[in-house]
């Protein structure tokens, strides 16, 4: 009688059990996070929103620090994938545009997206940077790369020298970072009433100041 062969452990089933208890976690948190503030927010009512038990959460999110940094990574990204913001198909798509207005245009639909996963939850960490010092050097570091990935859109219209000539490199940079930031798009959207499509005209018009008006001068 032949031996038994054994058949390869195949973990996938667990694996996807795991991710999608995962997220549910951060689902649940990010809505304790904008309903309760961060540091008002405890592991305890995060597992009980999430359906979890404490000991599973401790073991997907070592620390609450942790945990809110996978709430803001899935917020910005979109998902849980482990693909920057910038290496994305429909951010490469854009930056791959050869007509400057166009790229704006296609830019600005990404750029309202993003605002709506992820302005509420970019507030509550603002809020909780002034009292918390691992939520202050998240936020530090997520202005940073905001700033850094919103350079590159100025970037490529410098490329195709689209920049208006009257605009340091700079001061585009600090123009996009404005524009595109949670703080104009809570005043628009939250307090003004503003829908989303709105603000998406909006973001195309102000980026539009970036672009030069006279045709660049040809050697």
């Amino acid at each position: 009688m032949a031996p038994a062969v054994k058949r390869p452990y195949n973990n996938s089933r667990r694996q996807a059990q795991v991710r999608a208890t995962r997220l549910r976690i951060i689902e649940a948190a990010k809505a304790r996070f904008i309903a309760d503030g961060y540091p008002a927010t405890t592991l305890e009512a995060v597992a009980d929103a999430a359906d979890t038990s404490l000991p599973t959460l401790y073991r997907l999110f070592p620390s609450k620090r942790a945990l809110l940094k996978a709430v803001l990574d899935v917020s910005l990204g979109g998902d849980d994938q482990p693909i920057a913001f910038q290496d994305r198909p429909e951010v490469q798509a854009v930056r791959a545009e050869t007509d400057p207005r166009a790229l704006i245009t296609a830019f600005a639909p990404i750029a309202r997206d993003l605002m709506v996963r992820s302005s509420a939850i970019l507030r509550v960490l603002a809020s909780a940077a002034t009292v918390d010092p691992d939520a202050a050097q998240l936020l530090a570091e997520i202005r940073r790369q905001r700033h850094t990935g919103q350079s590159r859109i100025v970037a490529n219209l410098a490329a195709l020298d689209a920049l208006d000539p009257d605009l340091s490199f700079s001061e585009a940079a600090d123009i996009a970072y404005t524009v595109l930031s949670p703080e104009v798009h809570h005043i628009l959207t939250a307090e003004r009433g503003w829908t989303a499509g709105q603000y998406e005209r909006w973001v195309a018009r102000s980026l539009g100041i970036l672009l030069r008006t006279e045709p660049a001068a040809t050697s």
